[in-house]
């Protein structure tokens, strides 16, 4: 379940707000809207291929290319 912590003096619009940032992160708000109706096999099929790309991206960055003429790559005779 997510929660949030409202700070001392902080205003209830501001505080939703981070609410609904978080929902979006993790993603609840995107599932709440798949389960409400029905899904038809061409939407399913963009949602994953969507998340299959997100996946991608985050693989890519963390996982660098090594650069063309790098230590690595050349053998030194």
């Amino acid at each position: 379940m997510t929660e949030i912590q409202i700070r001392k003096g902080e205003p209830v619009d501001r505080a939703l707000k981070r609410l609904k940032t978080r929902l979006e992160m993790e993603g609840i708000l995107e599932e709440v809207r798949r389960l409400r109706a029905h899904e038809t096999p061409k939407e399913r099929t963009k949602r994953k291929a969507r998340a299959s790309a997100k996946r991608g991206k985050i693989r890519y960055r963390f996982t660098l290319p090594k650069a063309p003429g790098s230590p690595e790559t050349t053998s030194a005779a």
